[in-house]
């Protein structure tokens, strides 16, 4: 254990990233029937800047942290993580929030197959076996608005932007993997909410509503709540390995399900229910494939590359 391993705050801010993951979907899911898509993504990567360039500035990581050997590198991690940000939240708008989470839960699957092919990794068993079963997990989830007598179109779709949205992630997370080589986390952050910002703006001309009252302040809150959640979730990284964090992960699903019972008054599906064990499994059984040991005088990789 290093001087840095603090395995409780590490613990405790991963979870306090889930709530605050899970009070911006909560504020998207709120205002999603009456404001734009692309205003919803611009709103929230906007103010999501303001806890990010401050959580920069002190870690004196701006402006000069965001200087780039890589500009295309950016701008192709930067538009796979606009687009999956408008097709989440178009998920979001059509389901359950439980329901959105779970799908996106395919993500961490579907990088470490597709790294497979990007980066020339290893097919081993292990992601086999997690794919076959969050893939599982998502056919009982969707199966009854397949076999249904008169099928809910606007399920559906959300159902497909769902595991859009997993896919482009996974390929945002896997240029994230990529330009950790050379990169700072705060230049890859930083750019990929400038991005989204600009994505949100091109939507302008198919209208946007001028927001007031709660629907301002809750736009205003999905941009700091997924601000600090980011930063949340990078300062665990920084006290804890992955591994001893990777548990945790699926204590984050908890929130959205309390949000749908409690918020906003959405009973929890049989095919949710049964879906669940599966896709969780899945990711589960992925992530509990064992890396191999390196020499003992290897040197520690610095946590200063983990993604932001």
């Amino acid at each position: 254990m290093t001087p840095t391993d603090k395995p409780g705050l590490a613990i405790g801010l991963r979870i306090l990233s889930g709530v605050l993951f899970a009070g911006m979907l909560i504020c998207v899911k709120l205002v999603s029937a009456v404001v734009p898509l692309g205003e919803i993504v611009f709103y929230r990567s906007a103010f999501a800047l303001i806890p990010l360039v401050i959580f920069l500035w002190l870690r004196r990581e701006f402006p000069s942290g965001l200087a780039t050997k890589r500009p295309f590198g950016h701008l192709t991690r930067a538009s796979f993580g606009a687009l999956a940000m408008f097709a989440s939240f178009a998920a979001i708008a059509r389901l359950n929030v439980a329901e959105a989470i779970l799908i996106a839960q395919l993500s961490p699957i579907i990088m470490a197959i597709s790294a497979v092919f990007v980066l020339s990794e290893r097919l081993t068993i292990w992601r086999s076996g997690g794919l076959a079963l969050g893939f599982a997990g998502v056919v009982v989830l969707v199966w009854p608005e397949l076999g249904g007598a008169d099928p809910n179109a606007a399920r559906l779709m959300g159902f497909f932007m769902g595991f859009l949205g997993a896919v482009l992630t996974a390929f945002a997370l896997i240029m994230v993997r990529s330009l950790n080589h050379s990169e700072s986390p705060g230049a890859i952050a930083f750019y990929f909410v400038i991005a989204s910002m600009v994505g949100g703006l091109v939507t302008l001309p198919w209208g946007w509503m001028m927001p007031g009252g709660w629907t301002l302040i809750y736009l205003i809150g999905a941009g700091l709540f997924g601000g600090l959640a980011h930063i949340a979730m990078t300062m665990a990284f920084r006290y804890a390995d992955a591994s001893r964090i990777a548990p945790f992960e699926y204590v984050a699903l908890l929130w959205p399900l309390l949000a749908d019972l409690l918020i906003f008054r959405l009973p929890l599906s049989t095919s949710f229910v049964l879906a669940a064990p599966l896709v969780l499994g899945g990711a589960a059984f992925a992530a509990a494939e064992k890396k191999p040991r390196r020499a003992c005088c290897t040197q520690v990789p610095d946590r200063k590359n983990r993604q932001i």
